[in-house]
């Protein structure tokens, strides 16, 4: 079911599902849609059976927790020095991933079964004239805006790096042997560096929050038919993990949309 707030004028309406796809035993990932604060957020676990799924639930929780605490103050100076040339939400998003990575971090050094767990995280948070977007893994943010979609993050995954160095071009990379592996997530250090990106939403605007689920099956223009040609957000969710599902369905796939409207 897809819910709305207002937005400087505009509203913003939200929807988001996760499955657990057509190979896997049980679901690793983990999403939210906005209940008092306007976030969204992705995350996708690892570290095996269990593992993997309480760390993108610790993700979700302690985000969401850090957001709720902080809605009403002014300045934030704990637990992480703030860098006051960032605007407060900014810095709100960058420590409440911070403070997530700590604790599973902290947690799968404290207790066994959890060694090695972690988690990407992706999430957006909407105020009256911006949005940010706080980033860690591969799990990505894409927007639609008229006819075209761009994806507003970067993985941090090896195959990324690789292709950034120019040493396998994105032809070779469909193919590559080790696509999947992480180079920065939550849990895998004690500190973790957030990717942020900012920016002013536009009427019509759509933004896609997902797990590699998702885009590791269907390719970007499949994405964007599905969101150019489905009004309702409910059924364009329903229609990108199907059409996943559909190509194999490999992973659990996430998928979170918000979309900027008229009143």
């Amino acid at each position: 079911m897809s819910t709305s707030f207002p937005l400087d004028g505009m509203r913003i309406r939200f929807a988001g599902a996760t499955n657990i796809g057509r190979k896997r035993d049980h679901n690793e990932d983990s999403i939210s849609l906005p209940e008092n604060e306007r976030l969204a957020i992705v995350a996708d676990g690892m570290g095996g059976h269990a593992s993997g799924e309480v760390a993108s639930r610790l993700a979700v929780e302690l985000i969401n927790d850090h957001f709720n605490e902080t809605a009403k103050q002014q300045t934030l100076t704990w637990p992480y020095k703030v860098d006051r040339d960032l605007r407060t939400h900014v810095n709100r998003m960058v420590t409440g991933i911070m403070l997530a990575n700590l604790e599973i971090w902290e947690r799968s050094q404290r207790e066994s079964r959890f060694k090695g767990m972690g988690t990407t995280c992706v999430a957006v948070y909407f105020l009256e004239d911006a949005l940010v977007i706080g980033h860690v893994g591969d799990s990505r943010c894409y927007r639609t805006r008229n006819t075209e979609i761009t994806q507003l993050t970067e993985d941090h995954s090896l195959i990324n790096d690789y292709i950034r160095m120019k040493r396998v071009t994105p032809e070779e990379a469909e193919n590559w042997p080790h696509k999947n592996v992480i180079v920065r997530a939550l849990g895998m250090k004690e500190s973790v560096q957030v990717d942020i990106f900012t920016e002013k939403p536009h009427l019509g605007d759509t933004y896609l929050l997902c797990s590699d689920g998702l885009t590791g099956m269907i390719k970007d223009d499949q994405m964007q038919h599905i969101l150019m040609t489905e009004r309702d957000l409910d059924r364009a969710v329903d229609r990108l993990i199907s059409a996943a599902n559909e190509e194999g369905g490999i992973d659990n796939i996430s998928v979170v949309l918000a979309r900027i409207e008229t009143p």
